[in-house]
């Protein structure tokens, strides 16, 4: 089959591109602006990539158009269609589906999925499990929304082990939208056999109305896990006791620090795994933070449905690498360290703050540089929680690029400790205007930040190479 998908350099479109690719489908794609580091990835696979969303695509000919969500009917100023393949597409009556409704079809069906779901730590935690099932012997397929260091990739087949009645998937499962033709979220489509549920508060506000809007959504997912099936859930979240409520007919093991059939003692970076108050495990590792405590539970509690003894999955975890661009260490200069996180929400970015505040002490500074540029950041919904969400950072600056609300204003109670600007290389001067030796200096954006990582470095390099 030969796909062409409109959308490509998406982690997951990119995903599914990889993986259509390695299942032998031809594969093309276009998107506006094609970026790296996906459009790197892909064209080491041989995928041809196109720029923009030309009606000439047509001649392509594939046998089916798989359509991102980042696709919309809009239309630009002049009246013309801001996507005028799709346009054609829908003209001529040609075949199309979305990625995550191909992907059910072509790469989940007849697979045990695992699907990792929540607000936070949806990646990291997939591929904390995908590791846990690799390390057992498994030889998991799997699809993140990152690249975990321990595999180098986003997304694999996978094999299927002599012993498994079937073969694993292990899959991030967002509950965005599908596409423009069809509003579900996409984490509906996969169908899982385990379905993780990490922890769940309001995010998205440009297509869901209030976290009712959000709950209703993860309890469709929960329907679609059969009876044999297992539902992992974070016993400390009132509002996935409220989506279970709802109705849930699999096998259910709650996972949380204190609470639930799988918890934790001892120290976040250093804990025993304790399965009904027994201890059945010891992970030790280079992770900080209970966000990350909390997600190794969810992966050992989701691993042991498929046979892996919590034991071997915390063995896993101690080996464990993390995921690029959570807490990624892009470089230290005159002992100030430099970190690139994805944190894109008020509470991902407190849990990191948190966490390098835990490993560091309170003597060495944090300074977190950050821009608010997810579609709800940007609509100013949750404004209000920035100042909670940087309380252990000593310094708070923030990119401004694209708001249509005062950021500055936002931050008044932070005082003199917070800085803005529109503008990538000023936000770089006022970070050098206050950087000390010994500080931590963390990035924080779901985007490419303007590259600001490395302009902070090489400003850092320029100080210190003149001493």
């Amino acid at each position: 089959m030969h796909i062409h998908i409109l959308g490509i350099c998406g982690t997951f479109m990119g995903g599914v591109a990889a993986l259509a690719r390695e299942a032998g489908h031809t594969v093309t794609g276009c998107d506006a602006g094609v970026y790296p580091p996906m459009s790197d990835q892909l064209r080491a696979l041989g995928i041809e990539l196109i720029e923009g969303y030309g009606t000439e695509q047509l001649a392509l000919k594939p046998d089916m158009f798989v359509v991102g969500n980042v696709v919309s009917r809009a239309r630009l100023a002049d009246g013309s269609a801001k996507f005028p393949l799709m346009e054609a597409i829908l003209d001529q009556g040609l075949p199309y589906t979305s990625g995550p409704q191909w992907l059910s079809e072509h790469v989940l069906q007849g697979r045990h999925v695992l699907a990792v779901a929540g607000t936070h730590g949806k990646t990291t935690t997939t591929s904390m499990l995908a590791w846990i099932l690799e390390c057992a012997g498994l030889t998991p397929g799997f699809l993140v929304g990152g690249v975990p260091l321990d595999f180098g990739v986003s997304a694999r087949l996978g094999q299927q082990a002599p012993e498994q009645e079937r073969p694993l998937f292990v899959i991030e499962a967002d509950e965005y939208d599908t596409a423009f033709f069809d509003k579900r979220s996409k984490f509906v489509h996969y169908r899982p056999r385990t379905a993780v549920l990490n922890n769940l508060e309001f995010d998205h506000a440009d297509i869901f109305e209030n976290l009712a809007a959000i709950e209703r959504q993860f309890n469709h997912l929960i329907r679609t896990v059969p009876g044999a099936g297992r539902v992992v859930f974070n016993g400390l979240e009132e509002a996935l006791t409220r989506v279970l409520h709802q109705g849930c007919w699999s096998e259910q093991r709650s996972f949380g620090s204190t609470v639930g059939d799988f918890t934790a003692e001892g120290q976040h970076h250093a804990f025993d795994v304790l399965q009904q108050g027994k201890k059945v495990g010891h992970v030790e590792w280079r992770l900080s933070g209970e966000h990350n405590q909390l997600n190794a539970l969810a992966a050992i509690a989701a691993a042991e449905h498929v046979g892996v003894s919590p034991a071997v999955a915390a063995d896993a975890l101690s080996r464990f690498h993390n995921v690029k661009r959570r807490m990624e260490l892009r470089g230290t200069v005159g002992n100030i360290t430099v970190y690139d996180d994805f944190a894109h929400h008020p509470t991902a970015i407190r849990t990191t703050l948190d966490g390098l505040r835990l490993r560091v002490g309170q003597q060495q500074r944090i300074l977190a540089v950050f821009e608010p540029r997810s579609n709800t950041m940007k609509l100013g919904t949750m404004k209000a929680q920035l100042p909670w969400s940087l309380k252990e950072a000593d310094l708070a600056f923030c990119h401004t690029a694209g708001l249509d609300w005062d950021a500055a204003q936002a931050l008044e109670a932070l005082g003199d400790a917070a800085a803005t600007s529109d503008n990538i290389d000023t936000v770089v001067e006022q970070v050098m205007a206050q950087v000390q030796p010994g500080d931590h200096i963390v990035c924080m954006s779901n985007g490419g930040f303007g590259g600001v990582h490395d302009k902070l470095l090489q400003a850092l390099h320029a100080r210190f190479s003149l001493r």
